[in-house]
């Protein structure tokens, strides 16, 4: 507790010192600017988040395709297949994660697509009932990914056993209905909001380029920026390194149960996070106008440094130091947790140039509430 309280304060005081450090060396920036938040806002549209989330659509089909399989003929083979599905569309999902606006806003997508870790008792509890509603807030924790990881990775010691809940007289049934649920669960949510985006609020998202607080820069901005600081920096790496218990909890990593593919899926989500900072194509080499080329063209500068090259380098930093981890999290938090613990603070170095020199350059307001401590 005496490291974390010194962690907060810590970020505190660099937070207050850097909060007169923003625009160019102490410039506020102007409330208005030329710079083409259109063409921004199009690139995001067109060539980041829509395709992204189509990528991600089609992953979730080919896991539908699977589950059928495997439902169908639970064994080993379609099980293993089953897993390498599950796997691919979770990859994909790390795309599409911190786009909470429009309908994924409405319809809280992430909530329900990655909550972790995911309560077995509870989806025990579901399946044995066969009484249960995915669609209501106190169900996050029983659906999407984290539940699907427990059902084709946990729920047995061995795969014989993993499978032989499927094939069970008794409530193998039961537990294939709620597999196949889950998946569809994931396959109706998705539709929702690629349909809205394919069918015009792309063109709402676009049109609305001025500088107020509704305003599609500034909403995105603002979701892109809560990601990181809760569901990326402290889901996937700070409530397991225990930066706000005390004590680490290593049993609240992301893919517990299949536990080596948790660097894996960080890594995959600072790609992506790194790649939209920047405007880059999704599965492209080509760049867009983006959050750093309107720094650069405000002429951002931070103790003589651009702040884009500066955000930049410190991602780089976060993810050399992410990329040194063990595949395992679980294995990582018990064999040094220490390292853990760096890659958070490398990960929590970025929050002052993001959320306090980014924002005041670009005259964006924080619209969340930040209570973790930071």
């Amino acid at each position: 507790m005496k490291n974390l309280k010194t962690r907060s304060l810590f970020a505190l005081t660099l937070i207050l010192a850097l909060s007169f450090s923003c625009g160019s060396d102490g410039d506020d920036g102007p409330e208005t600017d030329n710079f083409d938040r259109s063409a921004m806002l199009a690139n995001w549209a067109d060539n980041i988040i829509i395709p992204a989330y189509q990528a991600y659509s089609g992953q979730l089909a080919n896991l539908k395709t699977s589950t059928t399989n495997f439902i169908t003929t639970p064994d080993q083979t379609s099980l293993e297949d089953l897993r390498a599905q599950w796997l691919s569309a979770y990859r994909a999902w790390q795309s599409v994660s911190m786009f909470e606006i429009g309908k994924a806003e409405t319809l809280t997508l992430r909530n329900f697509t990655n909550i972790f870790p995911a309560d077995a008792s509870e989806i025990d509890g579901s399946i044995n009932s066969g009484s249960y509603n995915l669609t209501l807030p106190s169900t996050n924790d029983e659906q999407g990914f984290p539940a699907l990881d427990y059902l084709i990775n946990g729920l047995g010691a061995s795969d014989a056993d993993i499978i032989a809940k499927y094939t069970d007289t008794l409530n193998g049934q039961a537990h294939r209905t709620y597999l196949s649920d889950l998946v569809d669960r994931l396959q109706n949510l998705t539709s929702q909001v690629l349909d809205d985006w394919t069918s015009g609020y792309r063109d709402d998202f676009v049109n609305n380029n001025g500088s107020s607080a509704t305003s599609s820069v500034n909403k995105l901005i603002n979701d892109y920026l809560f990601y990181y600081e809760k569901s990326f920096r402290a889901g996937k790496v700070g409530i397991p390194a225990g930066v706000f218990s005390g004590n680490p909890l290593n049993t609240t990593v992301e893919a517990f149960y299949k536990e080596d593919i948790s660097k894996m899926l960080l890594v995959d989500a600072l790609n992506a996070f790194q790649d939209f900072f920047n405007g880059k194509q999704f599965n492209g080499t080509s760049t867009g106008e983006s959050l750093k080329s309107y720094l650069d063209f405000l002429n951002t500068i931070k103790e003589g440094e651009n702040l884009s090259g500066l955000i930049n380098t410190q991602l780089n930093a976060a993810r050399a130091s992410a990329e040194g981890l063990n595949e395992s999290f679980v294995q990582q938090i018990a064999d040094d947790n220490t390292r853990f613990l760096a890659t958070y603070d490398e990960l929590q170095k970025n929050v002052v140039l993001l959320k306090v020199d980014m924002l005041q350059a670009l005259s964006v307001k924080v619209d969340f509430v930040d209570a973790d401590g930071d």
